[in-house]
């Protein structure tokens, strides 16, 4: 059964930087594309970034290029979420999200405010 556990939301002040973690289970991190979503509320969900399962690359929104990095640790089984400079209208719930053809998982979620 796989499963994808988030981890590492909270409270952080504008400008702030937080680290999440996408931790899988019952699978490999590598034969998936790996991505970071989020829903912010009353929005749809967003792609934020993805590494594509053959490659180390990430790719960005434009709203967060520059200011976020996603890696994967293979050996961990970890995809990580790197937010710096985070912007009020960065709150939301960040979803982990592995996807290979036409299946996917996602993991529960993990909640992100940025607040003065």
């Amino acid at each position: 059964q796989v499963q994808l556990i988030e981890s590492g939301g909270g409270l952080v002040h504008p400008g702030g930087s937080l680290n999440l973690s996408c931790v899988a289970s019952g699978t490999f991190i590598y034969i998936w594309d790996m991505g970071w979503f989020r829903q912010a509320p009353g929005k749809q969900r967003e792609l934020v970034a993805r590494i594509v399962r053959k490659t180390d690359v990430a790719n960005y929104s434009d709203s967060v290029r520059g200011r976020f990095t996603m890696t994967r640790d293979i050996a961990k089984n970890t995809v990580y979420l790197q937010m710096n400079n985070l912007e009020l209208e960065n709150t939301a719930i960040y979803y982990c999200n592995a996807i290979f053809l036409r299946t996917d998982h996602w993991g529960q979620g993990t909640k992100v405010t940025v607040s003065s």
